[in-house]
């Protein structure tokens, strides 16, 4: 019986796809005696899209985070090809984040909270072993409420996100959406945001994370090691 292959992170895979080739091709090969301003943009679109489009195929599994980041590039694209002003450029870089931020909250009033899906779930931690201690604790409505907090770090971790991503875009992306000075921007904008944006968000995530272990810890008395989940390979 074939089964999908199982998938395993390859972050540096990831940022050479997802950032750094895209990045040389606008910054360095959109002059006219290169690819050009539209062709420069299509090919440098092609490397994320087509990574994304990869991962989601082989590995047969939803992907939220490669499917938002497919359509992140699709509207780049579209905003570069049709010439559209360049705030768009700062208002697309602001909404994704604002939407997930939005998204996380509003979960909260549903059966399906975002903040499991993301930290607490069974791929990460033992939530049976976890729910069962809490019970006999009588700790659950306590850990309810510590996992409120949580979400709401994790909306505000969208917030610092999204103000910075426009901030970061009003300020690089100025040219004339069209132009290869428009795409150099584009991938200097690309390769500020790792830094700037990326990495300080993941510091907030890891800081929730441990947030949330602190609070299990503090409720049930279960060490990391009891919290993890391990899931036993599949022959």
């Amino acid at each position: 019986m074939n089964t999908a292959p199982t998938h395993k992170p390859r972050p540096m895979i990831d940022l050479l796809f997802s950032i750094i080739v895209p990045s040389f091709i606008l910054m360095k090969l959109s002059g006219e005696d290169d690819l050009g301003a539209a062709g420069g943009l299509i090919v440098a679109l092609a490397f994320p899209i087509g990574w994304g489009l990869y991962e989601l195929i082989k590995y047969k599994k939803f992907n939220f985070i490669a499917l938002l980041g497919l359509v992140s590039v699709l509207l780049t694209g579209g905003i570069g090809l049709l010439e559209l002003d360049t705030k768009w450029i700062a208002v697309k870089e602001a909404a994704i984040p604002s939407i997930l931020g939005i998204a996380v909250i509003v979960s909260t009033f549903t059966p399906y909270p975002l903040i499991r899906a993301l930290l607490f779930n069974p791929n990460v931690m033992d939530v049976d072993k976890i729910k069962e201690r809490l019970e006999a604790k009588n700790s659950t409505t306590l850990f309810d409420k510590r996992l409120m907090t949580a979400t709401y770090f994790v909306a505000g971790s969208f917030a610092f996100s999204a103000v910075m991503n426009y901030i970061l875009a009003k300020w690089i992306v100025v040219s004339p959406a069209g132009t290869p000075e428009f795409n150099e921007e584009l991938g200097q904008l690309t390769l500020y945001s790792y830094p700037m944006i990326a990495l300080p968000s993941m510091l907030m995530m890891a800081g929730i994370f441990y947030y949330l272990w602190r609070t299990i810890h503090d409720l049930t008395g279960l060490e990391l090691e009891e919290v993890m989940a391990i899931k036993a390979t599949e022959e």
